[in-house]
């Protein structure tokens, strides 16, 4: 009689943990359908400026995302900096202001959900991820593509898009578009550099 209950208790273990699994998988199933329906994608919060967004996941979980594959310009984030005198200042936070204004336009016509292929994270625990909108607009071509932005090539080697990505940059350079046709116009990276060593 022992053995006749341990082998009913064993079996009884084995049935529930694969009705869980199932119900695990009719979960996934669930979430695929709604993502399906049009309820897809991360929710986007804000839009920090041209190259950065924070961003709620399916499950809540909030993070900040860094934009894959290129560099927009800097916006102010100081009231020094926002009053400050510098030309260099004034141009790289006017291109700033218009990438970040280009992104929000981009991230509304998507209905504030996108969806991420995050490639790596960084140092300062930001996710970095090539950003889609449901209809597959991709944001970095987009910018890079209406010379919003440059690609940043000491990580292009972690971008899947990286012909897209380049060649959106060269269609804006040949026509110069945005930055392309401002002599004044001081790379991002060359830009926060030089910050750096003048603080």
């Amino acid at each position: 009689m022992e053995k006749l209950i341990k082998y009913i208790v064993i079996w009884l273990g084995a049935a529930i943990i694969i009705l869980s699994l199932m119900g695990c998988d009719v979960l996934r199933q669930a979430a695929s359908r709604l993502r399906f329906f049009g309820v897809s994608g991360d929710l986007v919060e804000r839009v920090s400026d041209g190259d950065t967004l924070a961003v709620k996941d399916t499950q809540g979980n909030k993070f900040t995302v860094r934009f894959a594959c290129m560099d927009a310009p800097e916006i102010a984030h100081s009231n020094k900096e926002r009053n400050s005198k510098r030309a260099s200042d004034r141009n790289q936070f006017s291109w700033g202001v218009k990438a970040q204004q280009r992104v929000q336009q981009l991230v509304q016509q998507g209905g504030d959900r996108v969806t991420l292929n995050i490639t790596d994270s960084d140092r300062y625990g930001r996710k970095i991820a090539e950003i889609r909108l449901k209809n597959g607009t991709f944001i970095q071509q987009v910018l890079l593509r209406e010379g919003l932005a440059k690609v940043y090539r000491p990580y292009l080697n972690k971008c899947p898009s990286r012909d897209l990505v380049e060649q959106a940059e060269a269609e804006a350079k040949q026509q110069r578009l945005g930055v392309w046709g401002d002599a004044k116009f001081t790379n991002p990276w060359e830009y926060r550099s030089f910050n750096k060593r003048n603080l």
